[in-house]
């Protein structure tokens, strides 16, 4: 097994207190991550306490564990990492309240064998059922010495999500407090930071003097699955913009910070939030797939849309007059995640009529959003043979070029890993969310009709007028390269 590299993991043995332990999420994500990170070396020490609404005991949770790890895990489930990790597993159904749930710490904190451990606790619960879960842990008298995960979506509006924040302050302090986007926890995120501020060579251009806009497209071909109920109540903009895609959006625009570390990170990406524009509903197109009010959970008459594609600008000077553009839905021909980037072309230029230049678009810088990411320089250069015949060409980085692929932590792990450990500079603060939110109330207020587009399809046609002059990056009109195929 490798050496964790010193500073990676936490300083300190962590009891989690996982709530939803035995919802899809922790089926799929929380529960194999936590073993990977217990048996790669990656914690010191870890109990871990499931609690949910089920009632069942510590033998059951890890039977539900196992099964879990033995459909979701994407590394080898090797017996004597098993039994070690099953050794670290307890339950508390959520019925046995805040007195047991105590009692179960102390006993795994005791288990440790060392004076001092910290807490984790991830709420994997709807935000419905979360400050609920909130109010035991402080029942519990488990604030003090840890730290807790809260998931999307944080508030549906400025008045929810400044309510939301009021009443996990009386409880948890913000320093305290995780909000997590798993998008932001993909390698490409932090690539994009080391991409612009470890090199000479891109972060002088990266203003709106050499820059024309920027595309952050997001289109998934999955539909709701069993979210209907949930996704009734958010939509394609609450659910993906203000959660995902704007912060994804601060780290592309962000001033470099003082230091790579947490308070500064957090303090440019917020100031990127209160340089942004409110969100006009004129520059706003919703839509909706056919067939999706048909679908079990929905109203029949549902305005809830389910792709959504913007126009917003941060009205700053680095950025003042360059348009971001943003795009997301359900059903789509494609799912992929990217942040495209367009530079300005030449003012003049000295090409015959004929030569091709300008013929394809201006040159991009495109960053894959994948969690093994990749990225894409595109550019004009002349074609073989005589005259002068130019042809979109590109230089492509795949992270399967390095041979590290392997070492990527998935999303969910890393931010774990990040929390334990404190660190917050992926993380969103109460402020960032609630000026995202004050953003977004015009089109809160007053939405633009939903419009019909067929599943499959690259959404609504307006889609195509509210980035003109210019074209979506996706689909491709050339693919990426395939890093197991030479040449």
């Amino acid at each position: 097994m490798a050496k964790i590299p010193p500073g990676v993991g936490p300083r300190f043995p962590q009891v989690v207190v996982l709530v939803g332990a035995t919802g899809d999420l922790a089926r799929r994500k929380l529960l194999p991550g936590l073993f990977h990170l217990c048996s790669a070396g990656f914690i010191p020490g870890c109990r871990i306490i499931g609690v949910s609404l089920d009632e069942m005991d510590a033998e059951g949770f890890r039977k539900s564990a196992r099964g879990a790890l033995d459909e979701f895990s994407s590394r080898k489930v090797l017996p004597a990492d098993w039994d070690a990790f099953a050794a670290t597993l307890d339950y508390v159904p959520l019925s046995a309240g805040a007195p047991a749930l105590k009692e179960a710490v102390e006993r795994a904190e005791q288990s440790l064998g060392v004076p001092e451990c910290r807490r984790l606790h991830y709420l994997s619960v709807p935000p419905s059922a979360a400050l609920s879960v909130v109010r035991t842990l402080g029942e519990a008298g488990l604030v003090e010495r840890s730290r807790i995960i809260m998931e999307k979506p944080f508030g549906t509006d400025l008045a929810s999500a400044v309510s939301l924040n009021r009443q996990l302050h009386e409880v948890f302090e913000e320093e305290q407090i995780f909000r997590i986007d798993h998008f932001l926890g993909k390698e490409p995120a932090q690539n994009i930071l080391a991409f612009r501020f470890a090199n000479g060579l891109f972060e002088p251009i990266w203003n709106r003097n050499f820059i024309d806009h920027v595309q952050i497209d997001v289109p998934e071909t999955l539909g709701l699955g069993k979210r209907a109920g949930f996704y009734e109540q958010t939509g394609a903009y609450r659910d993906m913009v203000v959660t995902h895609l704007f912060q994804i959006l601060a780290f592309m625009a962000m001033e470099p910070p003082t230091a790579l570390e947490p308070a500064p990170i957090s303090e440019e990406k917020n100031k990127v939030f209160r340089s942004m524009l409110p969100v006009s509903p004129a520059d706003v197109v919703r839509g909706q797939y056919s067939g999706y009010r048909s679908e079990e959970g929905v109203d029949p008459d549902s305005d809830t849309e389910t792709f959504v594609a913007l126009k917003c600008h941060i009205d700053n000077w680095r950025w003042a007059g360059v348009p971001f553009y943003l795009r997301t839905g359900k059903r789509m021909e494609q799912g992929q995640r990217i942040i495209s980037i367009a530079f300005r072309e030449p003012p003049k230029s000295m090409f015959p009529a004929n030569s091709g230049v300008a013929a394809q678009g201006p040159d991009h810088l495109t960053f894959d959003l994948a969690d093994a990411s990749k990225m894409s320089l595109s550019f004009y250069g002349k074609r073989p043979g005589p005259g002068m015949r130019l042809d979109k060409l590109s230089l492509q980085f795949a992270m399967h070029d390095t041979g590290l692929v392997g070492e990527v932590l998935e999303a969910y792990e890393r931010l774990i890993l990040d929390a334990m450990r404190g660190d917050r500079t992926l993380f969103t603060t109460a402020e960032g969310i609630e000026r995202l939110w004050q953003v977004s109330t015009p089109l809160l207020e007053a939405p633009p009709p939903v419009r019909l587009y067929a599943p499959g399809s690259w959404g609504p046609k307006p889609v195509h007028q509210l980035i003109a002059p210019h074209a979506w990056r996706l689909p491709f009109e050339r693919a990426w390269r395939d890093p197991n195929k030479s040449g």
